[in-house]
C-alpha cells in the first residue's frame, strides 16, 4: 500500500526536486518516514541524502503534535461536525497504546521504531499527548524510534534491492 501511495505522489509532484518530494511524502500521516524512504529509493537519491530529507520531514510535525493536539482536539470536540472524527481518532490511537502506557519511554520508542501499519511518529506523538506523557520524555522517544525505523527501512529499501541486483 505504501509503495502505491508513494508512486502516486512521485507522479503528482513530477518536475519538483526529488529531495522536496521525499521531504513532503515523509510529512504525510500514515505514509511518513517509511514512505519517504521508499520514495527516496525509487527516485534513486543517495542513501544519506534521502534519509536526511526523510528524517527532517517526519521530525517537524512531532513537536507540534505533542504540544498542540490536545487543545486542538478539545476545541474540535466542541463542534458537531468534528466531534465524531476526533473521538474516533482518539479511540483508535488509544487502542494501540498498551505498550506505550505500560513502558512509556521505551514503549514509545518501540511503537514508533517498528515500521508496521498504524505505527509511526504521528500516531506515537498522538498517543503520547493523549496519555499525558511529558514533552521532555516523549520528544526524544519519538525521535529515537524514528532512527530505528530509518535503519530498518534503509535495509528494506536500499540494501536488500542492491544485494538482489548484485546477485542477478
Amino acid at each position: 500500500m505504501a509503495a502505491t501511495i508513494v508512486e502516486w505522489f512521485i507522479h503528482a509532484m513530477d518536475g519538483l526536486p526529488a529531495e522536496l518530494i521525499v521531504f513532503v511524502v515523509s510529512m504525510i500521516p500514515i505514509v511518513e518516514l517509511r514512505g519517504g524512504i521508499i520514495c527516496s529509493s525509487l527516485l534513486q537519491l543517495p542513501v544519506m541524502r534521502g534519509v536526511g530529507f526523510c528524517l527532517l520531514g517526519n521530525m517537524i510535525p512531532v513537536p507540534l503534535i505533542l504540544l498542540f493536539i490536545t487543545p486542538v482536539f478539545a476545541w474540535l470536540k466542541t463542534t458537531r461536525l468534528f466531534r465524531p472524527m476526533v473521538e474516533k481518532l482518539e479511540t483508535r490511537s488509544l487502542g494501540k497504546s498498551e505498550q506505550v502506557r505500560k513502558y512509556e519511554f521505551w514503549g514509545l520508542v518501540l511503537f514508533v521504531g517498528i515500521p508496521l501499519p498504524g505505527t509511526g511518529a504521528w500516531t506515537g506523538s498522538l498517543i503520547a499527548a493523549l496519555l499525558g506523557i511529558r514533552f521532555r520524555k516523549a520528544l526524544p522517544a519519538v525521535y529515537a524510534g524514528l532512527l530505528i525505523a530509518t535503519a530498518i527501512m534503509c535495509v528494506i529499501s536500499y540494501l536488500i534491492p542492491s544485494l538482489i541486483a548484485g546477485v542477478m
